[in-house]
């Protein structure tokens, strides 16, 4: 026998909460399909004015599926990667605090988009050892309103969700500005005694990145920029 209590909370739930999630999951992808089109006008735009040019130094946009697209810029590779799901966010995250979400919580349901920043040669070898980092990532929520949680420039203030709607201008200014950001920061030279011992097997199967684990910077974390993250 049916509760009918039980069946109203399913049906409830289905109206409500799913269906404000699919509407979240739509925006989100609409929102990453534009994406990657201000990448590949951006690719167009830039190639264009880098004629006669080292063709190397050229930018390079690949669509790599529904959820994944990148961008390769000299030695860097911007890739990004929109999660399937949507998401809520804790109980301590700043986005509470926010008017625009305490007026309604549902406006807290967001879909991510993220933003990582790896060596272009890591994937060029696959070496499969190397480090990728996080420098930023998009939250689109059920009126497109967004904000970017990121590294500097890229961190936008929570108290502005709620007062923009995504676009195709926004979306050029944060992949701008993650390309700078990107750019900005060097491959350092590992410590020597990282590096001063390698097996026989790792020389014989020739593979570098079993060695030397590659990556540009070590310990990120958001919104933060110590002089330590650079070292």
């Amino acid at each position: 026998m049916q509760n009918d209590k039980d069946q109203d909370l399913i049906i409830n739930n289905l109206a409500i909460k799913a269906n404000l999630k699919q509407v979240v999951y739509d925006n989100s992808l609409e929102t990453f399909n534009l994406l990657k089109e201000v990448l590949l006008e951006i690719e167009d735009g830039c190639n264009l004015k880098l004629k006669g040019v080292d063709k190397r130094v050229q930018l390079d946009y690949k669509d790599r599926g529904k959820f994944e697209a990148q961008l390769k810029v000299a030695g860097d590779l911007l890739i990004f990667s929109m999660h399937s799901n949507i998401f809520e966010f804790n109980r301590e995250h700043g986005v509470w605090k926010t008017s625009y979400v305490q007026k309604d919580k549902t406006n807290s349901y967001c879909g991510i988009i993220n933003i990582y920043n790896f060596l272009s040669d890591s994937f060029k070898y696959n070496r499969a050892d190397d480090l990728g980092y996080l420098i930023a990532r998009l939250f689109v929520n059920k009126e497109k309103h967004y904000f970017v949680e990121g590294k500097r420039q890229l961190g936008f203030l929570y108290s502005s969700f709620g007062k923009e709607t995504i676009n195709k201008n926004s979306l050029l200014k944060i992949i701008q500005t993650a390309i700078l950001y990107a750019m900005e920061f060097d491959l350092l030279v590992p410590p020597y005694d990282h590096v001063k011992i390698a097996s026989v097997a790792q020389m014989n199967k020739k593979i570098q990145s079993s060695i030397l684990q590659t990556g540009k910077r070590l310990g990120f974390q958001f919104n933060s920029d110590d002089v330590s993250e650079k070292e």
